[in-house]
């Protein structure tokens, strides 16, 4: 262990819960990196440095002495609860740090509050960084996908250190400077809200092979594991086949017969869809995710299930057939998914004024993180083929992929209608792949309904200009101007 008498410490980490102290490890394994460490209960200081020597951490017992402990210009990582946890933290660092040093909030906070912070913190000449970090508690350990933001200045003497503790797929670290402010906690809602989706759509996959096929988990284990290996893979995917291969040890039975089918939730997932909402950007898969989490956690299902009829499950006449229709079904609903988020970071981006490079982030979400996955390179090169792309989906490579799917996309959500299987996200994507092609929508009925009411007015598909009806009156037309 360091002794904290002198700044020999290039980068610090406040928090050391499981997160925190995977993150210093992290760091102090990598070459060129000092760790000062801090904790508000100095026993996790204590345990981390007692744990392991090999780490040379810098422990110290106050901010005074965490101050200084860094190098010029000081940086510390705070890896503590969101909300006022982080915000009691970075009051603390403002009394001790100088101008010109870096905060970096590496946890899940919402990036509205990001913006808040960084520009408080920025009138105090420190820099504030808002740092989306994904891959769990092994990821943080091994090797994350970072998605840091902030400003330019900050990111000269962070990104050396960030590049020397993200994983690396292709051999580029998985780390880009995202853009100013609360840039990086946007794009790392965007990639939760995303997961939310890959989980469901891999969860409806299961539901109705097992239902639609009476295979067990262990043979569904085995039907994930082979799709692993083709256009699916991912690391979803690959941990989906090691839970559905589990046997609880004290009844005998699979897992995930044992597991209550309740789903949790830690808000960013509602974030992405409340946020998609307000840019006016649909991300029906990722709410429908969102929504089935909800669903299964609240009184009402459990009150109406048995209790509501519905059609019987029969098993389907070609098991094969039907679970290749379910594959090609989710990698359709997949790429929607990941259409979906990129866009609204595209909405998000324009909104708050972010320079945000979309082949960048497919890029840094190959490795690290949750929903790394193999057609990540796809995303990116059609970004680099096409850096005006409007819809992801419409890329040559994704839309080749719905042409060849759609299909099968159709029959899986058919059959999970007629079989009463619930498939949300599986149908909802497929609606909203129908909505993007169609040559015209109801829309118009909708408008029209609107001009009834409450006089909104609408446009017509022959001339221009802004039209009302006069419903209650002799139902002409007038132009909006000379209605009012």
């Amino acid at each position: 262990m360091n002794s904290p008498s002198a700044a020999t410490a290039n980068i610090g980490v406040v928090g050391l819960a499981v997160m925190g102290s995977n993150l210093a490890r992290n760091l102090a394994s990598r070459e060129g990196n000092t760790v000062a460490i801090f904790n508000r209960s100095p026993e996790k200081t204590d345990a981390l440095v007692a744990e392991h020597p090999e780490a040379n951490f810098v422990a110290t017992k106050s901010y005074a002495e965490f101050a200084a402990a860094l190098q010029k210009p000081r940086a510390a990582l705070i890896m503590v609860q969101a909300g006022k946890g982080t915000d009691a933290v970075i009051d603390e660092l403002v009394k001790v740090f100088e101008p010109g040093d870096i905060i970096v909030d590496g946890g899940n906070a919402l990036f509205t509050d990001t913006i808040r912070r960084e520009a408080a913190v920025r009138a105090t000449g420190i820099n504030f960084v808002g740092a989306g970090i994904s891959g769990g508690e092994e990821g943080a350990l091994n090797g994350p996908s970072i998605m840091p933001g902030g400003s330019d200045e900050s990111w000269v003497t962070l990104g050396p250190i960030l590049k020397s503790i993200a994983a690396i797929a292709e051999g580029e670290p998985c780390v880009t400077h995202v853009g100013h402010d609360g840039a990086g906690h946007f794009v790392k809602m965007i990639h939760n809200g995303i997961e939310y989706a890959d989980m469901q759509l891999i969860a409806e996959a299961y539901d109705l092979i097992r239902r639609g096929t009476g295979k067990t988990p262990a043979e569904i284990a085995d039907i994930f594991a082979e799709w692993n290996r083709g256009e699916l893979e991912s690391y979803l995917i690959e941990i989906t086949a090691e839970v559905l291969r589990q046997v609880d040890a004290e009844t005998g039975k699979p897992l995930v017969d044992v597991i209550l089918d309740q789903a949790g939730s830690k808000g960013t997932g509602v974030w992405t869809v409340q946020t998609a909402l307000d840019l006016g950007i649909p991300v029906s898969g990722i709410a429908e995710a969102v929504f089935a989490r909800s669903l299964s956690s609240k009184p009402l299902q459990r009150a109406a299930a048995g209790n509501l009829p519905g059609p019987e499950v029969h098993p389907v006449a070609d098991a094969d057939a039907f679970i290749d229709d379910v594959r090609q079904a989710l990698y359709a609903s997949k790429i929607v998914a990941y259409s979906q988020g990129f866009d609204a970071i595209v909405a998000g981006a324009e909104q708050y004024g972010w320079n945000i490079q979309k082949g960048e982030i497919a890029k840094i979400w190959r490795g690290g993180c949750i929903i790394r996955a193999s057609f990540l390179n796809r995303i990116t090169e059609s970004y680099a083929d096409d850096p005006g792309l409007v819809s992801l989906i419409t890329a040559p490579f994704f839309r080749g992929v719905v042409t060849r799917t759609h299909d099968a996309w159709r029959r899986v959500v058919a059959a999970a209608a007629v079989s009463g299987i619930p498939a949300p996200a599986f149908s909802s994507s497929l609606s909203y792949y129908d909505g993007l092609r169609a040559e015209r929508l109801p829309a118009a009925l909708v408008q029209g309904q609107r001009d009834f009411f409450g006089a909104h007015t609408y446009q017509r598909v022959d001339k221009e200009g802004t039209f009302h009806t006069l419903w209650s009156g002799d139902r002409s037309e007038v132009s909006a101007t000379d209605s009012h």
